[in-house]
């Protein structure tokens, strides 16, 4: 028989807690109050209060004072023991087709701290000088995929980016000003997708749609990244627009298809 772990020398309870308060999250209990967590886990108020705490300062979990929810951040912990599918197994197939369909780069991202994470890629071409892979980061408010998931944060989360927010001319049309960035958070909110004009890089363009999780949140972004073509942008986005739209409509069906039980569906 295998010895009970708490039985052992080497048992850390600090982090049996601490998972015990990431587990306590299910389909069922996506935002609970501290009272609830502490229910859950069997813990005192103060205690788990010091984990969640720790949890939201480390990214995992975020709170609007009352509630406490996870975050995409979760997936991170390691892929290779979530249960069942990962957010970019799911995303994967359809950015190929996408992809083959337009003709153009797509991609996947979460937001983490200050900037992007790429979480699934499919390149078509090369049109950046930066080699794009997964856990790539750039600065969040210069890309679209950005933009549609700070668009997707609450008031405090968003109060909470701009704060330590440095904003950077990475070119000469990069966003200059908190005000012009809520500006196109609030046209982001307001049409449902984002587009970036050579604000990262000169001679980039992309657009970018949210993808929702079981909740209705936003857990993720996806976009099509293309060159700047000589002539004007309306016809490429006409075309590209509503098939990136439908895209990140069919990755976030699939979401919300996804057993409740399973390790993914707890998290978004």
């Amino acid at each position: 028989m295998t010895e009970n772990p708490q039985a052992s020398d080497q048992f850390v309870q600090s982090l049996s807690r601490g998972l015990a308060v990431i587990r306590a999250f299910d389909a069922e209990n996506t935002e609970m109050t501290l009272a609830d967590v502490a229910r859950r886990t069997g813990l005192t108020r103060a205690t788990a209060r010091r984990f969640l705490l720790t949890l939201v300062q480390l990214g995992y979990v975020r709170t609007d004072g009352r509630l406490f929810t996870l975050t995409a951040q979760v997936l991170q912990l390691g892929y290779s023991f979530l249960s069942g599918l990962t957010l970019p197994q799911i995303a994967e197939p359809h950015l190929e087709a996408l992809s083959q369909e337009v003709k153009e780069s797509t991609s996947a991202s979460i937001l983490d701290g200050q900037d992007i994470v790429y979480i699934a890629r499919v390149p078509y071409r090369r049109i950046m000088t930066v080699g794009i892979n997964i856990g790539t980061r750039f600065p969040a408010y210069a890309t679209s995929m950005g933009r549609v998931l700070l668009a997707g944060l609450g008031e405090a989360e968003l109060n909470a980016y701009l704060a330590g927010l440095e904003l950077r001319k990475l070119t000469p049309g990069t966003v200059d000003s908190v005000d012009a960035l809520l500006a196109e958070i609030a046209t982001v909110r307001e049409q449902g997708w984002a587009l970036v004009n050579q604000e990262l890089e000169a001679g980039l363009r992309s657009v970018a749609a949210p993808l929702l999780g079981r909740n209705g949140r936003v857990v993720a972004a996806v976009n099509v990244s293309m060159p700047v073509p000589q002539s004007e942008p309306g016809t490429e986005l006409d075309f590209v627009l509503p098939r990136l739209l439908q895209t990140a409509r069919s990755i976030s069906s699939d979401l919300a298809a996804l057993s409740p039980r399973s390790s993914l569906a707890a998290s978004l």
